[in-house]
């Protein structure tokens, strides 16, 4: 089977994603697309008449982040107007599936060179929000939320945590260990190969170091925090009399649900782009280019809808399945921090050394720009590998709708 390379990556840094106090708020999405096609082209210089196409992840495909992100940010960043363009939406795992797409329309020796990336404003997506319209995953649809109820995220989160036995304390240590690596990895430069700054339209710098670690957090601090979705949990979702509680006991009647996720272990809320450039062996050679890793294996899984976030683990399992690879052969595991119990009990479940699992920090410390977070991590997994000199990385997240797609890279 031809191979599909990755050539280069490269990303935003995250803005804290609320208007008047995030730096990138005030932009449009398309510019934070435009901005990493842009460092692409500029980096690898790339004949943009060439591109085969771009696909993009967006989750919120409304209002500014509508139309086809992806092909309007290519637009707005000079491609050739050849460079075609799509914009897909897996949730939060959509940043991982369109490279996975990228990947397979190459291995299957359709096409040479394909970008893929994402990008999410969540300053936008939630500003612009009916504040009288709850959201809900089955969308407002009583036959499949009859058949399978699906409830708020980090009303899920805490009833996971309930069912695995999994305490506040624990999460609360991740996140806390989550904020420590992540203001190391800033601080040796880790990030800075990836790293693109966005500017303003007058050319000023909006933008170009992270905006929502807070490397001052401490155990004292997480553990006087307000479990956030306790309230949330009970509030009238539908014309049923249905709660985001009420949706989880209509699957799980037994579970009565230990809130205690909060601001601090869960993921931060901000605005981001990322994009990853990948080719076939054979364009690549002819463009002068070094491959920095080449894709080794993609799978996709779904699981329980109702409590939404646990198909990671099968994900990974599938991919190592699909590499023909162990456990203890992966250097660097990537798994997206949505909630801190996803993570923990991804590491616990997989019997993980925590050293080799999100390294430099993740989504509760740096934030989730949903839409663009997972073509953000197989960066991050690729600069890891080649800092580190380890061999593979394998990235994965969950996804609303009990879904989540994963992928394994080479460093080259």
């Amino acid at each position: 089977m031809p191979e599909a390379y990755i050539i280069d990556a490269c990303r935003t840094p995250r803005g804290i994603g609320k208007v008047g106090k995030g730096s990138l708020a005030h932009l449009h999405p398309q510019h934070l697309g435009a901005t990493v096609l842009k460092a692409l082209k500029e980096r690898n210089n790339i004949n943009t008449a060439e591109v085969d196409d771009i696909i993009w992840g967006t989750s919120s495909q409304r209002g500014k982040q509508g139309g086809d992100l992806g092909r309007m940010s290519a637009l707005l960043a000079g491609y050739d107007l050849k460079a075609s363009g799509i914009t897909v939406d897996r949730f939060c795992g959509s940043g991982i599936s369109v490279v996975n797409m990228a990947a397979a329309s190459i291995m299957s020796g359709m096409e040479d060179m394909v970008i893929a990336g994402g990008c999410e404003m969540m300053s936008y997506t939630s500003s612009s929000a009916d504040p009288n319209k709850l959201p809900l995953m089955d969308a407002d649809n009583p036959a499949l939320r009859e058949l399978h109820p699906q409830s708020n995220q980090g009303v899920c989160a805490d009833a996971i945590a309930t069912i695995e036995g999994i305490s506040r304390e624990a999460t609360e240590e991740l996140a806390l260990e989550s904020q420590k690596r992540a203001a190391r990895a800033i601080e040796e430069g880790r990030f800075d190969k990836s790293l693109v700054p966005v500017y303003n339209e007058d050319g000023s710098v909006a933008l170009d170091k992270e905006e929502f670690p807070r490397p001052q957090t401490t155990k004292e601090g997480l553990a006087g925090l307000k479990a956030a979705f306790t309230m949330l949990a009970d509030i009238p979702v539908d014309d049923q009399g249905n709660t985001y509680r009420k949706l989880i006991n209509k699957k799980y009647p037994d579970v009565e649900i230990e809130h205690i996720h909060h601001a601090g272990n869960s993921s931060g809320v901000v605005d981001g782009s990322g994009a990853v450039l990948l080719a076939s062996p054979e364009y690549a050679e002819k463009q002068g280019w070094k491959p920095r890793a080449k894709i080794v294996a993609m799978a996709n899984m779904g699981d329980c809808p109702t409590l939404m976030l646990n198909a990671p683990v099968p994900a990974a399992k599938k991919v190592l399945e699909k590499a023909g690879l162990k456990k203890e052969d992966i250097d660097v595991w990537e798994i997206n921090e949505a909630f801190a119990v996803v993570a923990e009990k991804f590491i616990r479940d997989l019997d993980l050394p925590r050293e080799k699992v999100n390294i430099n920090g993740g989504a509760m410390a740096l934030g989730h720009p949903i839409g663009a977070t997972g073509s953000m991590l197989i960066g991050t997994v690729l600069d890891e590998l080649e800092r580190s000199g380890g061999k593979y990385g394998l990235v994965t997240m969950c996804a609303a709708g009990g879904m989540a797609p994963a992928i394994i890279i080479e460093r080259m």
